[in-house]
């Protein structure tokens, strides 16, 4: 005998909380986003159990393969409460992309992973068009990803991501270079949009203990609200930092993350040599100002957690100090000299002059 009491025909997925027809809506509305992204190598075509590229069709004689995989952190819930997800797919894809490239190698290909109580396909979308736009403009493609509709595990509206990317450099090209490395070497730092997807916590606490409104006005960016201004994407370094190796001897890149300078560039340095860096010789966008005073937190603490400014770091040589600079400014970013690399003992380390703010 059946058992009817959850209807004629049995219980369904539907009625356990996950809407197929939703996620087949969504595929069909980013299909053409994906599509865009198409490069050699790839059809970036979705649908399939697995992305496939073909290493050989993109050109490489002696590849290696650089893996990375990231989210966007507590900037999420920040998007969430302010109901603004237009730049999160960008989060999420140069969180992964820049950390490939500062290793001298291109981004390939990208998979996302969507998950959520219930399916927004709107919000959805807005998120992974963005995902597209971002891989389109880093020349990576979008070659597949996940969307989990799983009822119960997240608060109505919330919704997390995460991301992964394949690179590949020939392995001559390979960075670091520590061993090339010696005193004198110059740091270039390419100026950062604003926080990008990093110390979102520390923000998010600065913002509650000061009863910040996310709908005003922006203090220290008045044509945008406080959302707008805190939710600037973060920036791709992708075209500029493979300008940079392909127009000069680059001996080191270092992407400016959690940690800020203090902790990531340590991290492809030899163990015979400190960075000295001269707080002040960049331009510094004004949010870092505004959360130093507002949250009263010092120098130090907001260098180990925000890349106040700069992030991507180039290591050359001082004659190559010149040309390296001429081809950061032809790919469009801003670019300092901000120190140098000297003589040390042990663990790497920063070395600080000067102060943060005027």
């Amino acid at each position: 005998m059946s058992d009817t009491r959850n209807g004629a025909h049995g219980v369904t997925y539907r009625q356990a909380g996950v809407n197929i027809d939703a996620a087949d809506s969504l595929i069909r509305r980013i299909a053409p986003a994906a599509a865009a992204t198409r490069r050699a190598g790839a059809e970036a075509e979705l649908g399939g159990f697995g992305g496939l590229f073909d290493l050989r069709a993109a050109g490489y004689q002696d590849p290696i393969l650089v893996a990375s995989t990231d989210g966007v952190g507590t900037k999420l819930k920040l998007a969430i409460e302010a109901r603004d997800f237009a730049g999160i797919g960008q989060d999420l894809v140069a969180m992964c992309v820049n950390d490939i490239v500062v290793q001298g190698a291109e981004p390939l290909f990208f998979l996302d992973y969507y998950a959520t109580g219930k399916l927004a396909v709107d919000d959805a979308a807005v998120v992974i068009e963005g995902v597209a736009r971002a891989c389109r403009d880093s020349g990576c493609a979008l070659i597949g990803g996940e969307t989990a509709e799983m009822p119960g595990m997240y608060a109505p509206g919330d919704f997390d991501l995460a991301g992964f990317c394949v690179g590949a450099v020939e392995r001559e090209s390979l960075l670091p270079r520590p061993r090339e490395m010696q005193p004198g070497d110059v740091l270039i730092g390419v100026s950062s949009s604003g926080v990008h997807s990093n110390g979102f916590s520390l923000v998010r606490k600065i913002l509650t203990d000061s009863a910040q409104q996310l709908d005003a006005p922006a203090p220290f960016a008045r044509e945008l609200t406080l959302a707008e201004a805190l939710l600037i994407p973060t920036r791709l370094y992708v075209t500029s930092a493979l300008a940079a190796v392909r127009g000069v001897k680059v001996k080191g890149l270092a992407h400016i993350t959690g940690g800020g300078i203090t902790e990531n560039l340590p991290r492809i340095l030899p163990g015979n040599l400190n960075s000295q860096i001269l707080l002040g010789s960049w331009k510094i966008p004004a949010v870092f100002q505004w959360l130093a005073e507002l949250g009263g937190v010092d120098d130090r603490e907001m260098l180990r957690t925000f890349n106040c400014g700069i992030g991507l770091i180039v290591v050359v040589s001082a004659e190559d100090k010149a040309i390296c600079h001429e081809t950061l400014a032809r790919s469009g970013t801003a670019a300092y000299t901000i120190g140098a690399l000297a003589e040390g003992s042990g663990d790497p380390q920063v070395e600080y002059s000067g102060r943060l703010f005027a």
